[in-house]
C-alpha cells in the first residue's frame, strides 16, 4: 500500500499518541469514590447507614420488591397519594423519554405522575427509620414519589432522561455500580450521604458488581 504525504503524518502521529497514551497509568483508585460533577452533586446532610440497612431488612419482612425483576429492577413505594393503598405499573416508574435507535429520534414512554400528589407516608413504613429519612428530605425541598430501588447484578438502566431531578440515598452498593449523568460516570458509596441527581438530563444507572445496589430514591418535583 502506497501512502501520500498527509497519510504518513496521520500515522506518525498516531504512533507518537500511542506510545505516550501506553507508558501513562491509569487512575485505578478514585473510581471507588465518589466525584461530583455536572449533574451529580452530594448533599452536606447524612444519615445513619446502619439503620437504613435495618429498616430495608424489616421492610422486606413486610413487603416484596416489585417490577420487572426479572430485569434486574424491583421498587417498593415509601409514599402514596392519600388513601390510595394500591399502586400502579405506573406509580413506580413513570415518564420518561429515550432515544432507542439510530434515527437518535426522541420518544416518550409511559405516562406522566403526578408527583406533588404523593404526600402520605405509607404506614406500614411508619415504625422505620425509612419515615425519618423522608421526613428530613422534605424540609430541605418538595419532594414527590419516595422508593426504594433495586438493581440486580450486572445490569443497566435504559438511558434516558426524566421530568424532574431525583436525590438518592444508597443503602446497598458495591465499587462497580454507577451512576452516569450526561457524560459524567461516578460511583455513590452507601455511607449514608445523600446525592442530587439531575436526571432531566439523559442519564442511566448500572450494576456491574457481584451484588444487589439498593437506593432510596425521592423525586424533586418541578413546578
Amino acid at each position: 500500500m502506497t501512502l501520500d504525504v498527509g497519510q504518513k503524518a496521520e500515522i506518525e502521529n498516531d504512533r507518537a499518541a500511542l506510545q505516550l497514551w501506553r507508558s501513562e497509568h491509569p487512575d485505578t483508585e478514585s473510581v471507588a469514590h465518589f466525584t461530583p460533577g455536572p449533574g451529580i452533586q452530594r448533599l452536606n446532610v447524612r444519615f445513619d447507614i446502619d439503620r437504613l440497612r435495618d429498616a430495608l431488612d424489616t421492610a422486606l419482612e413486610r413487603v416484596q420488591f416489585k417490577g420487572a425483576i426479572e430485569d434486574g429492577f424491583g421498587a417498593f413505594s415509601l409514599t402514596r397519594r392519600p388513601g390510595v393503598e394500591v399502586e400502579t405499573a405506573n406509580d413506580l416508574s413513570g415518564l420518561f423519554h429515550t432515544r432507542v435507535d439510530d434515527s437518535y429520534e426522541e420518544v416518550q414512554r409511559e405516562e406522566s405522575v403526578d408527583e406533588f400528589a404523593f404526600t402520605e407516608f405509607v404506614p406500614t413504613f411508619d415504625d422505620l427509620y425509612f419515615k425519618t429519612v423522608w421526613q428530613t428530605l422534605t424540609r430541605l425541598a418538595p419532594i414527590g414519589r419516595t422508593r426504594v430501588l433495586s438493581k440486580g447484578l450486572y445490569n443497566c438502566n435504559s438511558w434516558h432522561r426524566d421530568p424532574e431531578p431525583r436525590l438518592h440515598v444508597p443503602i446497598i452498593t458495591n465499587p462497580g455500580s454507577l451512576f452516569v449523568v450526561n457524560h459524567h460516570v461516578t460511583h455513590l458509596p452507601a455511607d449514608g450521604s445523600v446525592y442530587f441527581t439531575d436526571t432531566r438530563g439523559y442519564h442511566t444507572a448500572l450494576n456491574g458488581g457481584e451484588s444487589q445496589r439498593v437506593h432510596l430514591v425521592a423525586a424533586l418535583p418541578q413546578h
